[in-house]
């Protein structure tokens, strides 16, 4: 159950039970070898989504058809005295549907998905090298920054996503380092427009590529170096909308000079600074460290124990960045399956959601709306604006009204009521006159004998005057969904508080 709960998006019916005969180590290797998982089931459902039909340069082409539509529609009300803005029908319209479509898609994968350890990872890289979906070019960068740059690499080596990440054209745009140019240089005569003039350098990548992507805040890096490795990445831009968007190296645009980062010296080198930096940057102690403490404060504990994050340390050292060796090394750690490591850890909106309808055996539907749930209850997926992505400790979630909001719409679930799922609990907790029986049932079938010995007071007390078995069944089934024990995932037959 604990391993489920870490792993995956909790466990679906008999699945605990299903892990534990084959073994739960193994299960782990099978998840860490996801390749060999066949996944037909989810691969079925994805052929659904329009999204996953479009490539990178055909978005960027109906993106730059819809930006002109745009401006002559604002060039007519500007001639007619009209102030009034488009609305949802407007030009733009398309591409939030479209990012609308990409967050039911990661809501469906990971609720249906036999490869659970992989949209887990896949949740976890889009946090920690996060681009915001609502910023201009990144309405149609995002689907390919998901599909391209973080899923291939998920559980490959982090050398190579690090590189990946910075040569996206979603991430360079999201943090400007596509405006990044050396000082006094100049495009090809071509390529002026003088609305579009070059800036200047640009430190906004350097600077959440040191802090947030490698090194850590207290990684050992000063100005001058944040100043040097935006200067090598002068010249690392995108291709015009028209061309397909695609990552290009402006020559023009790079700053010649000697630079020093860290201590080590870069000569001129056009692109490949950039890439020798990179690889720099993923093979020191400081990066290794932090990345790895941000893993164990997803797998084990907000504040995790220093054995878990020595452990995976010493595995990155070791295999040179595998990210599946440094996962092991986690799961494998006595601080993994320590009792306190059991009680730890929150529920992210995301994780709450479809782990509410992995153990209900809903299905999640093909509109947008169970995306709409979880960003309500506080996690809109891809919309974090700032470049940290959404947390992995429980400060951001645990309060009294996205508590209230989760109890809502796990009741709404048991009924048949949340928007965007739909099944029946036949198959998870049979119909019972008996209250304290109905209770039991729900406390083995859907919380794995954790309930606590207050919250089936409380259960068995809000059942008290209801008569229709149906009805109990499903008053039941979402007060022990909206309480603490499913919330916490929680294996302590104790309770969690």
């Amino acid at each position: 159950l604990h391993a489920l709960n870490r792993l995956a998006y909790g466990p679906r019916r008999g699945e605990v039970d299903s892990v534990a005969r084959s073994g739960v180590m193994r299960w782990i290797e099978r998840q860490l070898d996801f390749e060999r998982l066949p996944d037909d089931r989810l691969a079925e459902r994805e052929r659904a989504f329009k999204l996953l039909a479009y490539d990178r340069e055909e978005l960027a082409q109906r993106y730059a058809g819809a930006l002109r539509e745009r401006q002559r529609m604002q060039r007519e009300m500007s001639q007619s005295g009209d102030t009034a803005r488009p609305g949802a029908a407007g030009p733009m319209r398309e591409f939030r549907e479209l990012g609308g479509e990409l967050q039911q898609l990661a809501v469906v994968r990971a609720a249906l998905s036999e490869r659970q350890l992989r949209e887990v990872m896949v949740d976890f890289w889009s946090n920690h090298f996060n681009v915001f979906m609502g910023k201009g070019a990144d309405r149609f960068l995002t689907p390919s920054y998901i599909e391209e740059t973080i899923r291939p690499y998920a559980l490959g080596r982090f050398e190579d996503l690090l590189i990946a990440t910075a040569k996206s054209p979603a991430m360079l745009f999201y943090l400007d380092n596509a405006q990044s140019v050396a000082p006094g240089s100049l495009p090809p005569m071509r390529g002026r427009r003088p609305d579009r003039m070059p800036r200047g350098i640009n430190e906004n990548y350097a600077r959440e590529l040191l802090e947030l992507h490698t090194l850590g805040v207290d990684g050992g890096y000063t100005q001058q170096d944040v100043i040097a490795v935006a200067r090598i990445f002068t010249g690392w831009g995108i291709d015009r909308p028209q061309q397909g968007a695609g990552f290009a190296f402006h020559a023009w645009a790079h700053d010649r000079g000697d630079k020093q980062v860290l201590g080590v010296r870069f000569r001129s080198g056009g692109m490949e600074e950039g890439i020798r930096l990179l690889k720099l940057l993923a093979g020191q102690h400081a990066t290794m460290h932090h990345v790895s403490r941000k893993l164990c404060e997803r797998f084990v504990a907000d504040d995790p124990p220093d054995g878990c994050v020595d452990a995976a340390v010493e595995a990155w050292h070791r295999t040179n960045g595998d990210i599946r060796a440094v996962l092991r090394a986690i799961f494998t750690s006595p601080d993994f399956w320590a009792p306190q490591a059991q009680r730890a850890k929150v529920k992210t909106p995301l994780e709450f959601v479809v782990s509410a309808v992995r153990a209900t055996g809903a299905e999640p539907d093909q509109t947008l709306r169970l995306a709409q749930v979880v960003a309500r209850l506080g996690q809109p997926l891809y919309l974090q604006p700032a470049p940290t992505g959404y947390p992995e400790t429980q400060a951001q979630w645990v309060n009294s009204g996205a508590l209230l909001g989760r109890m809502n719409a796990a009741v709404a679930l048991a009924a048949g009521r949340l928007p965007g799922a739909s099944g029946s609990l036949d198959a998870v907790v049979p119909l019972t006159t008996d209250h304290s029986r109905l209770t039991d049932l729900v406390n083995e079938r859907l919380l794995g004998g954790t309930m606590s010995a207050h919250t089936r007071a409380v259960i068995l007390e809000q059942l008290t005057d209801v008569m229709d078995p149906v009805q109990a069944r499903a008053l039941a089934v979402g007060l022990a969904i909206g309480g603490p024990e499913f919330q916490r995932q929680c294996r302590s037959r104790d309770g969690c508080s």
